[in-house]
């Protein structure tokens, strides 16, 4: 079989082994000395993610709501729109809570950076982090309207560049259709080339992450390096659950009115592909299949309310997005307060909006909150480690927070052959 032809996941899995075993081979032979050119290598990719930030996630939400059509969304955009948003925001609640409850950054009493090995000054990540802050909540609203959007950019400030490509994607999509679709031809123009910059970027990242973890891997244990990233692991698999098995069927319940473990049976197919391929996208026809057919949903509302799930909602990715954000903080020693765990909540709901349908948008997104915090990127690679499954696990609750969306809608709209018979 050509290598070149496995899946980014099985390279990615390779590549981790691979570094595991040279970096512990290099260890035993005492040539420790070559930490600094897999250093290098894990710094190359992670400095390609930066370059991707601020054009991608620019484009990519203007294109998302000019697309939307401005003030012709109607009453059933308006619901659907409404019912992600609140979704979303209960599930990175839900990952935020357990993640300050469990702390899986902090080992023995002390933050795992030093397990870890990483090389940032706690001190002078705490500090960037506190200017961050802007001193009280009214800050953050101030950094989401720059009074210089190429300042923003250049600086990192990335509220700002997602208030202000919300509002001009907002205002192309009122502009006369004549002259709107120069705008949204180039944006999209723009969006297409920069996702074809991420998969190419991306083609890089079992280098990176080769480099990432056998750098760790020379400078401690492993079994010491296993241990926080488990705990990460069962951190946001425990607060997935609660998002799919507790919150979302309260929804269905007392929301929706419909029968949970109906549902559950009507999207087992769309969920097992979910989970199979780890992707919304890849799994679409399915799931609307199983919202038309198996649960009863009109194509009217399906039709809809599905394709722009995949785009807008991502429940499963941004409760991911803020238990990683927060895990990297504890790992530093750093105490994110109201403030900062405020603005991770907000970057992530409005990052939600237009990457969440891109390859690896979580680590692309990750490391816009990351950066809105002023924390430093050094320890995404690390997150590769257990990423596979966890991938897996938060598209199938991507999926079925879109179909619980679809169902809900239908019960609002009238109808009446939702999940008859499921």
């Amino acid at each position: 079989m050509n290598p070149l032809k496995l899946k980014l996941h099985w390279q990615i899995l390779i590549a981790l082994v691979a570094g595991v075993l040279l970096a512990g081979a290099l260890k035993r032979l005492g040539l420790g000395g070559a930490e600094p050119f897999f250093g290098f290598l894990g710094q190359l990719f992670l400095n390609g993610l930066r370059m991707l930030i601020v054009p991608l996630i620019a484009s990519s939400i203007v294109v998302a709501i000019a697309g939307l059509g401005g003030g012709g969304l109607g009453r059933l955009g308006g619901r659907a729109l409404g019912f992600y948003a609140a979704s979303s925001v209960a599930a990175i609640l839900t990952g935020l809570l357990l993640v300050n409850w469990v702390q899986p950054g902090v080992v023995g009493g002390e933050p795992a950076g030093k397990v870890l090995n990483l090389e940032a000054n706690a001190d002078a990540v705490a500090e960037k982090v506190g200017e961050r802050s802007a001193g009280d909540l009214w800050g953050i609203f101030l950094r989401m309207v720059p009074a210089n959007i190429v300042a923003a950019a250049a600086e990192g400030q990335m509220l700002g560049i997602i208030f202000f490509s919300i509002l001009f994607g907002y205002f192309i999509s009122r502009m006369e259709p004549s002259r709107r679709g120069t705008l949204e031809g180039f944006f999209q123009g723009m969006y297409e080339v920069m996702l074809a910059l991420t998969r190419f970027i991306m083609l890089f990242a079992p280098i990176g992450v080769f480099g990432l973890v056998a750098r760790v891997v020379l400078k401690t244990d492993l079994a010491d390096l296993a241990g926080p990233l488990l705990r990460f692991s069962l951190v946001v698999l425990s607060a997935l659950a609660l998002h799919f098995l507790v919150t979302m069927p309260l929804v269905l319940r007392f929301v929706a009115r419909v029968n949970p473990a109906a549902h559950y049976r009507a999207m087992a197919p769309a969920l097992l592909t979910a989970f199979s391929t780890a992707s919304s996208s890849a799994t679409l026809p399915v799931t609307m299949e199983c919202v038309q057919d198996r649960a009863g949903v009109s194509n009217r509302v399906s039709s809809f309310s599905l394709p722009l799930g995949a785009t807008v909602n991502m429940d499963g990715t941004a409760l991911y997005e803020c238990v990683a954000a927060l895990f990297i903080a504890q790992a530093y020693g750093v105490e994110l307060g109201f403030t900062q765990q405020f603005t991770v909540v907000l970057t992530a709901l409005l990052t939600s909006i237009g990457v969440a349908g891109i390859p690896s948008a979580s680590f692309v997104a990750i490391a816009v909150i990351l950066g809105a915090v002023g924390l430093p990127l050094e320890a995404l690679g690390l997150l590769f480690v257990f990423d596979r499954i966890l991938d897996m696990c938060r598209t199938s609750v991507n999926v079925f927070g879109d179909s619980c969306c679809a169902v809900t809608l239908a019960k609002w709209e009238g109808e009446t052959g939702v999940l008859r018979g499921a």
